[in-house]
């Protein structure tokens, strides 16, 4: 019978520290070990590699342990889930510190069954709780005016002067060069006060055979489109202040897991994806993360793209 140590954490940001204290006697009696860095608790547990590496070498009667609850599962469906695939293989679980540490959290007798349910909602409690935190938290800064994301490049002066002098003709590159910045800290400056011209497309042939052209669809055609978790997120949290109908949108949204981060696929009229993506162009703007930019353009895209 072996002990098997499992550690995960959420982000590069954090670190094992405080899980292999609490496993430091279990490590240096030399059981081995596996991690999943950097992995949401959003990932289903047998989804990590780490784990799943453990599975693949326990044996029947092997023990897991773990430093907290939460590094293995956050929600009611997870635990339920976890404990069906140990009993399946013969496997232990225990938390090494806590009130938990006495009880083997994968055997079947009902008082277990019981206890570990309200353990895991009671984690999905404060999961939520954290979500909700955050969201109100963006909310309240962009309400404030406050600019999300890392510090901008330019100025709002200097992105004023920017967006005048691409009017009057200068080039992107020769702004860039100006305000020593990369040519496409310009053309998002550009882009977020709907500036930029659309380059030019080559000339065709006189004797190429025209391609023809695609209707738009309706604006009041309703799509099913994937909204970025990013985005969906921040819609979500300023939904009082949209219109009623992009609330009700949102709440009738179907959550779609990707590794380690989520979409959220609306049903909506056309219009009103273009109207949720305009919502969402303060993050995307000069001083926007990178993370929401990308997921701006990927929105933007999809929203393109779509057809009946």
């Amino acid at each position: 019978m072996t002990d098997r140590l499992y550690l995960r954490h959420s982000t590069d940001k954090q670190t094992n520290a405080r899980q292999l204290h609490a496993l430091a006697a279990l490590i240096a009696s030399g059981a081995p070990r596996y991690e999943d860095p950097a992995t949401s608790s959003r990932v289903f547990a047998v989804d990590r590699p780490g784990f799943r590496a453990l599975l693949d070498a326990a044996a029947v009667g092997d023990t897991i342990r773990i430093a907290d609850a939460a590094r293995l599962f956050r929600s009611t469906w997870d635990v339920l889930q976890i404990r069906d695939v140990l009993r399946r293989r013969g496997l232990h679980l225990y938390i090494a510190t806590g009130a938990w540490s006495g009880f083997d959290l994968a055997a079947d007798d009902p008082q277990t069954k019981l206890f570990v349910t309200m353990l895991a909602g009671v984690l999905e409690f404060q999961r939520d709780m954290i979500s909700e935190n955050t969201r109100e938290g963006v909310a309240a800064a962009a309400a404030a005016g406050k600019t999300l994301g890392r510090p901008a490049v330019l100025g709002e002066g200097d992105a004023a002067d920017v967006v005048e002098a691409y009017a009057d003709g200068a080039a992107v590159k020769a702004l860039a060069r100006q305000y020593k910045v990369a040519p496409r800290t310009i053309r998002r400056v550009l882009d977020a006060a709907g500036a930029r011209r659309a380059e030019a497309a080559p000339e065709e042939p006189e004797t190429a055979t025209p391609t023809p052209r695609q209707p738009e669809p309706s604006a009041d055609r309703r799509c099913a489109i994937d909204v970025p978790g990013l985005l969906a997120d921040y819609l979500e949290a300023t939904a009082d202040t949209g219109p009623a109908q992009l609330r009700e949108a949102l709440r009738e949204g179907w959550v779609i897991r990707r590794g380690r981060g989520h979409s959220l696929r609306v049903t909506a009229p056309l219009a009103l994806h273009r109207a949720a993506l305009a919502r969402c162009a303060v993050l995307a703007g000069p001083g926007g993360a990178a993370a929401a930019r990308k997921a701006h353009r990927a929105y933007a895209d999809r929203i393109a793209a779509a057809r009946p």
